[in-house]
């Protein structure tokens, strides 16, 4: 007979297993969820006005082929694709994505600091211990005071020299002094690096569309609005807030793996003190909705200045025209990191940032015919400098327990925690549980 398999949350990896069952033909399984909806922070909704509002600014790209057919399976054509225009916004100017490798856009003076502090730091070699030294070592003092340092401690909201910078791989381009001095020899932009340099987006419904199309392949497996409250390792049951009960042979989890611990029963207590170690940082996402025809052709733009909350803001309705009601309406998706319990009054310090921006107006205010703030708990896991060893003490022991955890936060890998990558470790865990195969995304510490 089949072993049974319980998958915790319905967001990509536990969409990704869920598919990856369906394609094997396995029948025992089922799969849990809080919320009342699946995707988890890939999620959307449709507020009252026919706006539609990701969690987030989120843009399809991805590494692997297999996750690629999964979304041309859900979404057939129903999808556009974009080649990326992201700038930074500083200094009251427009500046190229990557930044390092536009600096021609800045004022004469500070693109000299740039230049020097690239060239300086091409000739020292010394080994950086931490993410801020990490930054000044490869980008220079110019790069690192104007940009980078003042950027990253708006997106983490947490000390840099506490983060580690083995987690850097393809999230941060590096630079090249020659390319970079070239670039502004010649007058020379320089904007395709990157992943997501081309990325689709479904044409209806938002980025949630690529889960919620899936839901009628799995409703026979699907449990809506049941929150995991216990785990019983040892008789193998699973606790939930409505009183329901249920056993597994197999679990796997995609709940963030701090509350997983807490929820296990018996876990060592050097297991919760590693745990409980875990750093994370919650956001604040507020949607803007217009109506005015939209006033740029960007995608995406950063925010490093104190002039604003936000670090990131796109212009969502240049996605897909369905996100907004009709050709007269444009949207704004502003992204603002805070700790999880830090009170944001969120709209009134959007706008006035993005007038202090000089994004929108303030006879734009005028126009303004929706707002949506979703308040988020948990977006980044931060890889703080003593991650790795917290990690792999959880991890091995929930391995010993029979426990997989996978994802963005039940993994807790930033670098591993895009939406294509917590979705083949759903596909690869189901691939290890059921046919044996070693995991390849997700790899022991």
């Amino acid at each position: 007979m089949e072993r049974k398999i319980v998958i915790i949350g319905a967001g990509p990896t536990g969409i990704g297993a869920a598919y990856r069952l369906n394609e094997l033909g396995y029948r025992n399984w089922e799969i849990y969820e809080q919320e009342d909806h699946v995707g988890g922070l890939a999620s959307s909704f449709v507020d009252e006005k026919g706006f539609v509002w990701d969690i987030g600014g989120h843009v399809m790209f991805s590494h692997y082929e297999y996750f690629d057919r999964y979304v041309d399976s859900v979404l057939g054509e129903d999808f556009l694709t974009h080649q990326r225009k992201s700038f930074i916004r500083m200094l009251g100017r427009w500046v190229p994505y990557p930044f390092q490798n536009n600096i021609r856009y800045l004022p004469k003076q500070i693109m000299f600091d740039c230049l020097i502090g690239l060239f300086e730091a091409s000739l020292d070699h010394r080994p950086a211990r931490n993410f801020e030294e990490w930054i000044k070592a490869v980008f220079g003092e110019g790069i690192a005071r104007h940009f980078m340092l003042p950027y990253n401690q708006k997106v983490w909201a947490f000390p840099l020299r506490q983060m580690s910078k083995d987690w850097i791989a393809e999230r941060v381009s590096v630079v090249d002094f020659k390319r970079v001095l070239a670039n502004v020899i010649f007058e020379r932009d320089d904007v395709g690096w990157g992943p997501n340099s081309t990325f689709r987006f479904p044409l209806f419904g938002g980025t949630g569309a690529m889960f919620a199309r899936y839901v009628p392949s799995i409703k026979d497996h699907l449990f809506l609005k049941h929150r995991l409250v216990a785990v019983n390792t040892q008789k193998r049951t699973l606790f939930f807030d409505n009183g329901k009960r249920t056993t597994y042979d197999l679990l796997l989890s995609s709940i963030p793996l701090d509350e997983l611990a807490k929820m296990i029963d018996p876990v060592p207590e050097q297991v919760l003190d590693a745990a409980g170690q875990l750093a994370y940082i919650g956001g604040v996402m507020v949607g803007l909705g217009f109506e005015k025809k939209c006033p740029s052709d960007k995608c995406w733009m950063y925010f490093p200045e104190s002039n604003s909350p936000f670090y990131r803001v796109t212009y969502f309705s240049n996605y897909s025209p369905n996100n907004v009601p009709t050709s007269n309406h444009y949207s704004l998706i502003c992204e603002t990191s805070c700790q999880p319990e830090q009170t944001v009054h969120a709209d009134q310090e959007t706008i006035a940032g993005l007038i202090a921006s000089g994004l929108i107006t303030r006879g734009d205010v005028e126009s303004l015919v929706s707002t949506k703030v979703i308040r988020v708990k948990r977006t980044y896991p931060i890889p703080t400098l003593d991650r790795d060893h917290n990690l792999k003490l959880v991890h091995e022991f929930l391995e010993r327990s029979g426990v997989l955890s996978r994802g963005r936060f039940g993994g807790w890998r930033y670098e591993i925690g895009n939406t294509d990558h917590s979705f083949m470790q759903g596909k690869e865990a189901v691939d290890r549980l059921v046919l044996g195969q070693p995991e390849t995304v997700w790899t022991p510490l």
